[in-house]
C-alpha cells in the first residue's frame, strides 16, 4: 500500500546569500538562497517519493513580500513582476513540477507572523508555467504577531484566507491571543488533505479540504 504523505524539509538560512533588492535578471552564485544541491535532492525526491501528498515545508514564504530595510528583500518574493534573483530557483522548481506531473504538492510556509492561505492559479501569474498549488502560513506559537504582508503577482498567489485585517497593531504578545498554528489531517480512505488554521485556544480559523489529483 503506498503512503498518503511525504514531507520535506527545507533550509533556506544556511545557503542563502546577503539579502539584496533581489532584482538580478540572471542566476548566479550570488543569489543562493536555498543552494543549488539542495534544489536537486528536492527534485529527485519528489519524483521518486509515491506518497499521495507531498508536502514542502519551507521556512520562508513564497508569494508574500518580507521586507529587509527600505530597499532589500528576505524572503523569495521581491515585488510583483516576472521572476528575478532568488524567484528564478522557485520559477525552476515550479516548471518543473509541472513539466513532471509531480501531483499533489503543497507548501507549509512560516517567518511572517500571522496565519494564512493562498492559491496559487498560473493564470493570474506573471509566471505562468507552473501547476496550480496552495500555501498554507502558519504561526507563532509564542512570540509577536506581526502582519498581514503583501503579496506579488510573480506567481500568481490568491488571497483567500488571512488571521489579521490590515493596520493592526504589530507585535502583537501572546496575552492578547493571536498566536496561531496549523493542522494537516489526510482521510485514510478518501485521500481527501484537511489543513486547517486554528489560534490559540485551538479554535478553527480556517478550514479546507483538498482532493488528491488522479
Amino acid at each position: 500500500m503506498l503512503s498518503l504523505l511525504d514531507i520535506f524539509m527545507m533550509d533556506e538560512r544556511t545557503y542563502r546569500r546577503p539579502n539584496s533588492s533581489n532584482n538580478q535578471p540572471v542566476p548566479s552564485k550570488d543569489i543562493a538562497f536555498a543552494g543549488r544541491t539542495q534544489i536537486q535532492w528536492l527534485k529527485r525526491q519528489l519524483l521518486s517519493e509515491k506518497a499521495t501528498w507531498k508536502v514542502i515545508a519551507s521556512d520562508m514564504p513564497l508569494g508574500l513580500i518580507v521586507r529587509d530595510g527600505s530597499t532589500d528583500f528576505k524572503a523569495w518574493a521581491n515585488g510583483d513582476g516576472p521572476a528575478l534573483r532568488r524567484e528564478l530557483k522557485l520559477a525552476d522548481l515550479l516548471r518543473f513540477i509541472k513539466n513532471k506531473n509531480i501531483q499533489n504538492v503543497v507548501w507549509l510556509t512560516a517567518d511572517v507572523h500571522y496565519a494564512a492561505a493562498h492559491y496559487y492559479d498560473p493564470a493570474k501569474a506573471q509566471f505562468s508555467d507552473s501547476k496550480t498549488f496552495w500555501e498554507f502560513v502558519a504561526g507563532p506559537l509564542n512570540s509577536g504577531t506581526f502582519g498581514p504582508n503583501q503579496l506579488e503577482n510573480t506567481f500568481g498567489p490568491q488571497l483567500i484566507f488571512q488571521s489579521l485585517l490590515p493596520g493592526m497593531k504589530a507585535n502583537r504578545p501572546p496575552s492578547e491571543g493571536f498566536q496561531l498554528f496549523g493542522g494537516v489531517k489526510i482521510d485514510a480512505y478518501t485521500k481527501v488533505m484537511t489543513v486547517t488554521l486554528r489560534n490559540l485556544v485551538g479554535e478553527t480559523l480556517y478550514s479546507v479540504d483538498l482532493p488528491p489529483e488522479t
